[in-house]
């Protein structure tokens, strides 16, 4: 096992912490889930860039990192939308929790295009990211980062007495980055799967390559 595979498999470990750790209702733990997540995010990055740079890239390695990937958004989407409930975020123009449609949209296209890969896949055709995907990613990682960083100050101000006004630029901040990021996210989302039935639908229909 090289290095790259065994930080996707590290990734995949922790993932249950960073699901589990928010639901309980202490900034200690709701802290340590916002570190883990950041430290996963970081070392999806770091394992693509040491399979290239060290010529180690496997199929095994291709096939870890998606899944990954999408078990590290399934994870952070369900306590996301659990304690949004009753800690949404706050911005100058608002509050705002996370509705059940944005879930069903983001989870929906992650569960979609697997099919439609795996479906391209078995006949010949090889999906390929596109630019709107890999922005897609990137945002997304910045919004579930905003909030898992929202609950940790939001609990932590819970407990020790502040008042809104206390941590009143922080929780601003926090609020107006995961909006936007919210919003441009579940865009890119949107357009990014369109994008991929354009430039793909000559494969809905095609018989599945002949083996052997």
């Amino acid at each position: 096992m090289n290095l790259p595979t065994a930080l996707t498999i590290g990734r995949i470990a922790t993932t249950p912490l960073i699901a589990a750790l928010p639901f309980f209702p202490s900034a200690t733990a709701r802290h340590w889930a916002f570190i883990l997540f950041l430290v996963a995010v970081n070392t999806d990055w770091v394992d693509g860039w040491l399979a290239r740079t060290r010529k180690q890239e496997t199929d095994f390695g291709r096939m870890l990192d998606p899944l990954a990937d999408k078990l590290l958004l399934v994870g952070t989407f369900a306590p996301m939308y659990w304690l949004a409930r009753s800690m949404p975020f706050d911005t100058p123009v608002g509050t705002f929790g996370l509705p059940l449609w944005v879930v069903v949209v983001v989870l929906g296209r992650e569960v979609t295009m697997t099919w439609f890969r795996q479906y391209a896949s078995r006949r010949g055709v090889v999906i390929l990211s596109n630019w709107p995907a890999k922005w897609k990613t990137s945002v997304t990682g910045f919004w579930q980062g905003a909030a898992y960083c929202w609950f940790w100050v939001a609990t932590m101000a819970a407990e020790s007495g502040w008042a809104p006004a206390d941590y009143r630029v922080a929780r601003l901040t926090l609020g107006s980055i995961g909006l936007l990021a919210m919003t441009v996210g579940v865009g890119l989302t949107i357009y990014s799967a369109v994008i991929y039935v354009l430039d793909y639908r000559r494969v809905l229909g095609k018989p599945p390559a002949a083996e052997g």
